[in-house]
């Protein structure tokens, strides 16, 4: 740097590269021998004074002491001169002050040279923090100082743990080291292919991506795209470079450098099961590993049963060790595990507890106990069926569901109220771009794509993965049958019927359902905008498909709705996010939806609502039905079951014949009204002739002077009473003339109230039987006969 110093150039000094899109090679190249200083260059360097070292004017520009030093000095004067910095006297001071301290610090004994010094003596240098710095640095040194020593250190000792330095400019240094020019045109070409995807770049406010990129340059050591390979993005994520936020954009930048073609696109990380749970015996927890890594069910089923096979494996340990190896499993211990299932607690035999501190204790459900019987049903019956273990019992009979249990198991969906449900319909249709969660950033994801994701959710009635795994053009629209495409509005407005494909799911194969056409047009929105986005594997199938709802090369995740669109639906609609039957979920909605279609107007069937479910057994779909009240009240309306079992008749009651004392000396007080005439008997519910009345001494005929004495008396209170009907006078009532006559004959011979027998009222000369018909039932409320006591 000094211009009165002649010092010829090294080996491993290389020219410095201008800035500008060539590649990037480093100002200078680590020997391969190991440097030593000599004991002359530390007398040299100790014997030149502070000002001369650090090129002060005070200094002495040509001391002897230059020459000796030269193989050390020539290095730092390289990188000084390579640095992408604006040259200006702050700078030129920096560097100077950063060349006298290497300097100084090679100079002391043990030491060494810069060439060979561990990171660890570079992170005490830089120190992790500002104060940090400060402390260990000599007190001419300022912290300017510090961003040109960590260039040094990154470009003279390759120290590249810039996370363990806290707040520094990452970028700052890529720009200095690498060039600017060369860091910004990389990180163009990284904006051109994530902006494809849908990412908002180019903001003022937009940070973690310079960020990152800086990070993942200094750690490969290189500026370029291309040499970011596959264990450069594998080692930044084990050895935990970058956490957080940052740690998604690695997930970014690393799929937009697969696209360029330089490393394979991430792939999505479940751990080693066995780290994380262990299931008592080695031998059962082995078993349980090779019946997971053979089993072909999904990873989310497997891991639930692996876990269920794990509890029992650490109930094996505690109680029945001699049974750890599944070979020596005998009916009798399936009786056994089942009897100790039906009797474990919330927090028996688990690993973790977290989450379960408000159920520790409580009892099993009955789900619950019948999830695990399942799995240990299926785990013997795949490894019987493999040929893993002998066929000692029929894990069909031995681990069935006990009926204790099954009993309690029935449909029971959790639907949403309607009042709820129709605030959140209210909400998803009204819902506006100040609803969505935003970031520093922004939302995250585009408007229409959160809107067609809570309409989907609030109309298809799907389940939570099935809308993850929607794909691209699965809506389609006819109108009376034909084809039409999504842009015709003018029939879409009209009755154009909205389909909408939904991908093989968990019972059963693709197929296709009719939704509301507000659903329809949200999707159509949405695929209008959608940036184009790289192919995805489908979870279940394993096809590479066009998946809907992605955005920024990444699938919208199952939990999202849970997480995102179901707190914003219930903040908007004002409704809480848990009812009395539990927290608000993602599966509720298809219940309720269920619901509401089955309970309707004009109802959907069973098997018309089974198919829209996609369910392969009707049996299933009872799970997602339940009656409301309101039809069930409705069917037992038109049912008539009181009509049908109760007639209710007018009473007429005498209050002056009650208050007289009449009554008690045996005057009638009450007379029903039985059409044709009045009844005075007082058990007239009881009697057995009340659809054939006998001419007796407690029946009065309206046509008679006694009957239009009694309705001319003041004072009369009119009451209701229900009779209840015997099977033949519900015969009778329902015009069923047979019956009438069978209730007569039958009757014949039984004595009236008045004590003779029809046949003997019937011998008499001018008697006649009149047929009593009860009067219909009248719509006002029923009461009961009052007492005496009570009038």
């Amino acid at each position: 740097m000094s211009a009165a110093i002649s010092r010829p150039a090294l080996q491993t000094v290389s020219q410095p590269t201008p800035a500008g899109p060539a590649r990037w090679s480093p100002p200078v190249t680590r020997p391969r021998l190991r440097v030593v200083v000599r004991a002359e260059e530390s007398a040299a360097i100790t014997g030149l004074d502070l000002p001369t070292l650090r090129r002060l004017k005070t200094g002495d520009p040509a001391a002897p002491g230059w020459r000796v030093i030269g193989r050390l000095l020539r290095p730092l004067d390289a990188v000084n001169t390579g640095l992408d910095s604006p040259p200006t006297p702050h700078r030129r001071r920096a560097m100077l002050d950063v060349v006298a301290w290497l300097l100084i610090r090679c100079a002391q004994p043990g030491v060494g040279s810069y060439w060979h010094w561990p990171g660890e003596e570079w992170e005490t240098l830089l120190g992790r923090t500002v104060k940090e710095f400060r402390a260990g640095a000599p007190a001419w040194v300022g912290d300017e100082v510090r961003p040109y020593l960590a260039a040094h250190a990154f470009l003279l000792g390759g120290f590249t743990a810039f996370h363990r330095l806290g707040s520094f400019q990452r970028l700052v240094l890529c720009w200095r080291v690498f060039g600017r020019d060369r860091v910004d045109a990389e990180l163009a070409h990284l904006r051109r292919v994530l902006g494809g995807w849908g990412y908002q770049l180019g903001r003022h406010d937009d940070q973690l991506l310079p960020l990152t990129v800086a990070q993942l340059m200094l750690t490969n050591g290189s500026p370029h795209l291309q040499d970011m390979t596959t264990d450069l993005f594998d080692r930044v994520r084990e050895e935990r470079l970058l956490e957080g936020a940052r740690l998604n954009t690695v997930h970014a930048v690393q799929r937009a450098v697969a696209e360029l073609g330089f490393c394979t696109a991430p792939v999505r990380r479940t751990g080693q099961h066995s780290a994380r749970a262990t299931g008592g015996a080695q031998t059962w927890q082995q078993a349980a590993d090779r019946w997971y890594d053979t089993s072909t069910l999904t990873r989310r089923v497997r891991g639930s049963v692996r876990a269920n096979l794990l509890k029992v494996g650490r109930w094996l340990a505690a109680e029945h060790p001699e049974a750890s190896d599944p070979a020596a499993w005998t009916r009798q211990t399936c009786a056994t595990w089942i009897a100790a299932l039906d009797r474990m607690r919330v927090g028996d035999y688990v690993q973790r507890t977290a989450g379960l501190e408000d159920r520790l204790g409580q009892p099993l459900t009955a789900a619950t106990k019948a999830g695990q019987i399942g799995a240990m049903r299926r785990f013997f019956g795949d490894c019987q069926e493999w040929e893993w273990l002998p066929r000692r019992f029929d894990p069909l009979r031995a681990l069935a569901v006990p009926r204790s249990i099954a009993a309690m198991l029935s449909p029971n969906p959790r639907v949403i109220a309607d009042d709820i449900w129709a605030k959140l319909l209210w909400a998803g249709l009204n819902l506006t771009v100040n609803d969505l969660p935003a970031t520093q950033s922004g939302p995250f994801y585009p408007f229409e794509l959160v809107r067609a994701v809570t309409l989907t959710w609030l109309f298809s009635g799907q389940r939570s993965d099935e809308i993850a795994r929607l794909r691209v053009g699965c809506i389609r629209w006819q109108h009376h049958g034909t084809p039409i495409a999504g842009d015709a509005a003018d029939v879409l407005a009209r009755d154009a019927v909205c389909l909408l494909d939904v991908p093989t799911h968990k019972t059963g194969t693709a197929f296709t359902k009719p939704v509301d056409p507000v659903l329809g047009q949200a999707i159509d929105a949405w695929q209008a905008i959608r940036p184009a986005q790289p192919p995805f594997t489908d979870r279940r199938t394993g096809e590479s498909v066009d998946l809907l709802f992605a955005a920024r090369a990444r699938r919208m995740s199952t939990a999202y709705i849970n997480n995102t669109v179901i707190p914003m639906l219930c903040r908007k609609g004002g409704v809480p996010s848990a009812d009395v039957r539990g927290a608000i979920t993602s599966h509720r909605a298809r219940s309720t939806i269920a619901s509401q279609l089955y309970n309707a107007k004009e109802p959907m069937t069973l098997f018309e609502l089974q198919a829209w479910l996609g369910h392969r057994s009707p049996q299933s779909t009872q799970y997602y039905t339940k009656i409301s009240p309101t039809t069930l009240t409705r069917a037992y309306q038109d049912a008539g079951y009181f009509a049908r079992n109760v007639r209710t008749i007018e009473v007429l009651i005498d209050r002056d014949a009650v208050a007289s004392g009449a009554a008690t000396n045996g005057e009638p007080w009450q007379h029903y009204d039985l059409g044709h005439g009045y009844c005075s008997y007082t058990f007239f519910e009881q009697c057995q002739h009340r659809m054939a009345c006998a001419r007796c001494d407690f029946y009065t005929p309206k046509a008679s002077s006694s009957a239009h004495l009694l309705e001319a008396k003041q004072g009369l209170q009119r009451m209701l009473v229900g009779v209840p009907l015997t099977d033949d006078e519900r015969a009778a009532v329902d015009n069923d003339h047979a019956a009438v006559d069978r209730l007569i004959e039958r009757l014949a011979d039984v004595a009236t109230p008045a004590g003779p027998t029809p046949n003997q009222l019937r011998a008499e000369p001018g008697r006649q039987l009149p047929l009593t018909v009860l009067p219909p039932t009248p719509r006002r409320t029923t009461r009961s006969t009052p007492s005496i006591d009570n009038l």
